[in-house]
């Protein structure tokens, strides 16, 4: 579905639980402990610092810290403690979600079954016959606080039109969805990320993907602040950049949903009639696929109105503020293939110069980046090949032209130019971004 677009071309539905997993196994390698069964009770802050209550079993603990990043979910207390808006409404809908095993010989596609007044989602697992089922609660079964998976199948099974026969019921609970977004996203020094700075519907599949962007996102500028690298106005620019990506997913998803869940006669005929239609004209396009796959995978977000980034440029296709595009490429250096990606890996900030230039100048630039950025920025260098043709064609480099490039820790272009000018270049980081003189 998104070949050329990434290395993992497809959708890969990864539990929550395991995800957790993976990031407490990284923090523990890099000996950043996690206390558990640890509750925040109160939270002060000044001008330099924020004063917070912890308490750990019966103990009750007073630290001070720099910073503080509320990670802490829907009902956020770091949100609540520093008086942020979490404006937004409960849908009316009930629903519910199930962890099964069935017995039914299903592929391992999603499957997502509309009817007129009820709808059910089908999302494998890497188990065995093992899926997440999400519906709709029936009208006639709302207020029954004792409700059971059993109770639900008979309406689950009409609503994928097969007898739906569980095996094994996991676990079984009953929710209700809401869309909210917090009216700002910082509070001097407390930032809000994932859950707590926005909640929204399912649709898409984009909650916790959202979430991982947002700690991205803040991460590298924080981490800069706090090593002493970069200026502390940085981090001002996380809220100027997700709050705007939160907005729209709270509105495209909301409308989506609320089609999805209408129950007027139009609507019905429209999901019976219409959609199915429409699904597989969009699925029988590669464009549209394409399409599809960069709004799902969150690739086509672009920053380019934030004021960290600089378009120098005359080239209108990939601009500064976009996520740099998966491109492979022929390192001539190492005589291997590899991608654009794969260079800028490293931690830092990485310096891409697409051009031929003299050795001299090479070196000049790698001197420059030793003495004043070292560790900062990496450089790359790509002189145009055969090999190379199709990167230099994306950034619409013709004969005898060149294009500097400085990607971001979060692998957004921060800079463009048509030049290889170091000043520029140390003008963009030193008084753009904000790397500390």
């Amino acid at each position: 579905m998104g070949t050329g677009q990434t290395p993992f071309p497809y959708m890969l539905f990864y539990k929550q639980s395991k995800n957790e997993r993976l990031l407490l196994d990284n923090l523990t390698q890099n000996c950043c402990p996690v206390y558990w069964d640890t509750t925040l009770l109160s939270l002060q802050q000044s001008a330099d610092k924020v004063t917070v209550q912890l308490q750990h079993n019966e103990t009750i603990y007073t630290l001070t810290s720099d910073w503080v990043v509320g990670a802490d979910g829907a009902h956020s207390v770091v949100r609540k403690q520093a008086g942020i808006n979490f404006t937004g409404d409960t849908y009316a809908h009930k629903f519910y979600l199930a962890d099964v095993e069935l017995d039914n010989q299903l592929d391992d596609n999603v499957q997502i079954c509309l009817a007129a007044k009820d709808l059910a989602a089908f999302f494998p697992m890497p188990e065995t016959n093992r899926f997440r089922i999400i519906g709709n609660i029936p009208h006639n079964l709302e207020d029954n606080e004792e409700l059971q998976l059993e109770d639900i199948l008979p309406y689950l099974s009409k609503t994928a039109g097969y007898t739906v026969n569980v095996v094994k019921n996991n676990w079984f609970t009953l929710y209700k969805l809401h869309h909210r977004t917090a009216n700002k996203f910082r509070e001097q020094r407390c930032f809000l990320i994932g859950d707590a700075a926005h909640i929204h519907s399912p649709v898409g599949g984009q909650g916790m993907n959202t979430g991982l962007q947002d700690a991205y996102n803040l991460a590298w500028k924080l981490a800069g602040v706090v090593n002493g690298q970069l200026n502390t106005s940085i981090v001002s620019s996380y809220e100027d950049e997700r709050m705007p990506v939160a907005k729209e997913l709270l509105s495209t998803t909301d409308r989506a949903f609320n089609f999805i869940t209408s129950e007027t006669w139009l609507a019905g005929l429209f999901k019976k009639w219409v959609m199915p239609k429409v699904i597989q004209f969009v699925w029988g396009s590669e464009k549209l696929r394409k399409t599809f796959f960069k709004i799902v995978s969150q690739s086509r977000i672009s920053y380019s109105h934030s004021r960290i980034n600089l378009h120098l440029s005359a080239s209108t296709q990939i601009k500064a503020g976009d996520r740099l595009p998966y491109v492979k490429i022929f390192d001539e250096k190492q005589q291997r293939e590899t991608d654009l990606h794969e260079w800028c890996s490293k931690p830092g900030f990485t310096l891409i110069v697409l051009a031929k230039l003299k050795e001299i100048d090479v070196f000049t630039l790698a001197k420059w980046i030793t003495q004043k950025y070292n560790g900062s920025l990496n450089l790359f260098y790509l002189p145009p090949s055969a090999k190379n043709i199709d990167v230099y064609n994306l950034f619409e480099i013709k004969e005898g032209q060149k294009k500097a490039l400085i990607i971001r820790p979060d692998m957004h272009i921060g800079f463009i130019n048509d030049v290889v000018d170091i000043d520029m270049m140390d003008n963009y980081l030193v008084n753009v971004v904000g790397f500390e003189k």
